[in-house]
């Protein structure tokens, strides 16, 4: 087989391996979000007084939803993310990145203590849209950072209006339920440092292979 051409095999592979784990993640918040439809809010959601004895609520967390509507539009928002890391060409390490900051969007929540139950997929979501970003300023083009560049303002623009320093609940005009500004920047900031960390480790072996 001619070098190049194994190369693009393997870029295509890794590719596709990538879009697998990426829409995986995708489609296990989904199943875990449609089951915990009918499981009681408070035996699933996230309760910052029993961080420290039930751990795991800062997975299931996302199988809670107050309303029909919130959990549509939350389903929807996932498959979107889940289109845009598919269109990114991401690889299988990021989506470990926003596997891990699925928790860890959760644990943020610990600094507004006054919320005491918190339920939904939008937390994670964010961290998933921040993965991407990340990934594309780290490894994209220069045409791809400049329209990333852009994303990111309007990203950024979203999270600062929402005030995540104000009242821990809002009330959007429209909504049946109150959202939780903290939970989307929680999310940004833990999908931004996992995709980070997974990069630069994944740089870290990719060096070590060439020295070897």
């Amino acid at each position: 087989m001619h070098p190049a051409r194994g190369v693009r095999l393997l870029r295509q592979f890794r590719t596709s391996a990538g879009a697998t784990a990426w829409v995986g993640v995708a489609a296990l918040l989904c199943v875990m979000a449609m089951a915990g439809a009918d499981v009681p809010a408070d035996v699933l959601d996230w309760q910052p007084a029993r961080f420290t004895t039930e751990p795991w609520r800062a997975f299931t967390a996302v199988a809670v939803h107050y309303s029909r509507e919130h959990l549509v539009a939350n389903l929807l928002a996932v498959a979107l993310t889940a289109l845009f890391g598919v269109v990114a060409h991401l690889p299988a390490h990021m989506a470990l990145a926003w596997f891990a900051a699925w928790p860890l969007t959760q644990v943020g929540l610990v600094l507004r203590p006054e919320l005491a139950h918190y339920g939904g997929l939008s937390g994670v979501v964010h961290a998933g849209v921040a993965v991407v970003i990340t990934w594309l300023l780290l490894t994209g083009t220069r045409a791809q950072r400049l329209v990333t560049l852009a994303v990111l303002t309007g990203f950024c623009g979203k999270l600062v209006s929402e005030a995540p320093w104000g009242p821990a609940l809002r009330h959007p005009e429209g909504w049946t339920i109150a959202t939780v500004p903290l939970a989307h920047t929680s999310g940004a900031i833990a999908g931004a440092a996992c995709a980070l960390l997974a990069w630069a480790t994944w740089r870290s072996r990719a060096s070590r292979g060439e020295r070897g």
